[in-house]
């Protein structure tokens, strides 16, 4: 047992194979099974093995730190799973079983029931029951959460549109984007309104026409995004290319478009839209999923195998994700084969 009055080293880690009753083992046991899968998956075997480790040491500290009370088990090492799995995972759906006066199920996303219930209900809110090392989940998880943000955030291990690292690097964005907008910034111009002193310019007719129809379908464009609407979106998006060309949707709403028109089969308007992605937006983090994508539009759908084999090569020497990097090569040796 980890003991605060007497404590080796060996017992950070001993103290977490130790436990109190079978029911103690079989719920941490059922957590980790419930949770850890996934993690192994994205840390791969010997880096969720090493995690797994390094969290019952830390949890360990947060205890001895906290409470004076010996410890043991698992559970500040699954707290640290947890807390991985809440990063990497946050919007899968976790199906709940309740009862009261009746039994039912319903459905709530891993950000929601790990955060709220987990870590708040369950550790800060309600610490009356006598022998939890509440003090050692909470390090858990706070280890848990700190290191994945710090390795997605780090490029350690390959980030996705779907954790929390990107959910807030999202936010930001969206944050930055209201507060310029609400400034005067025009985010298909790229140009600030100001006020300055110059003679009014007659318009004809036809062009005032067309500035009316372009900032309609901007702001249409900008509405059914707003309520999830790609399809809408993207149909109105290719209205506004025909009037004009040369607009550009901000950078998360280009990419979306694009992807939509990819999976509506409309493989020569994403093509477009990837390549001004590319043109306006090339320093996007992931620069290399869209010259991705464009490859294999090019290779397999649009018989363009040069521009494939360019925007392939491109996306290889930036890919990390050994799946991704497989395909790609694959797709550049059939191509020059």
């Amino acid at each position: 047992m980890l003991v605060q009055a007497r404590t080796d080293l060996w017992q950070f880690v001993s103290y977490a194979f130790l436990h109190g009753s079978f029911m103690h083992i079989f719920g941490n046991m059922f957590f980790l099974y419930l949770f850890g899968n996934n993690v192994n998956d994205k840390l791969g075997t010997v880096g969720y093995l090493c995690f797994y480790l390094a969290g019952a040491v830390f949890s360990g500290i947060g205890h001895t730190l906290l409470s004076p009370a010996p410890v043991l088990g698992a559970s500040g090492a699954v707290a640290a799973v947890t807390g991985a799995y809440l990063v990497l995972f946050p919007q899968t759906l976790i199906t709940v079983i309740y009862w009261f006066f009746f039994i039912g199920t319903m459905e709530l996303s891993a950000l929601y029931f790990i955060a709220f219930k987990m870590i708040i209900l369950d550790n800060v809110i309600i610490r009356y029951t006598p022998n939890v090392a509440y003090d050692a989940h909470l390090a858990g998880y706070g280890f848990g959460i700190l290191a994945m943000l710090a390795m997605l955030s780090t490029g350690l291990i390959s980030s996705s549109h779907f954790d929390l690292y990107d959910m807030l690097k999202q936010w930001n964005r969206r944050r930055r984007y209201r507060d310029a907008v609400s400034s005067g910034y025009d985010p298909y111009t790229g140009r600030t309104a100001r006020r300055i002193k110059v003679k009014e310019v007659k318009q004809t007719a036809e062009q005032k026409k067309q500035e009316k129809e372009i900032k309609h379908l901007r702001n249409e464009i900008n509405r059914r995004i707003s309520q999830r609407n790609l399809s809408a979106a993207a149909n109105l998006y290719l209205e506004l290319n025909e009037v004009d060309s040369s607009q550009v949707p901000p950078r998360q709403y280009l990419l979306d478009i694009a992807n939509q028109l990819t999976s509506e089969n409309k493989y020569a308007e994403s093509a477009q839209a990837y390549e001004k992605f590319l043109t306006h937006y090339g320093k996007y983090e992931y620069i290399e999923q869209v010259e991705l994508m464009l490859g294999i539009l090019y290779s397999r759908y649009l018989n363009k195998p040069s521009s494939a084999i360019e925007h392939l090569k491109a996306a290889a020497g930036k890919l990390t994700d050994p799946g991704q990097l497989k395909m790609c090569r694959e797709e550049i040796a059939k191509l020059e084969s």
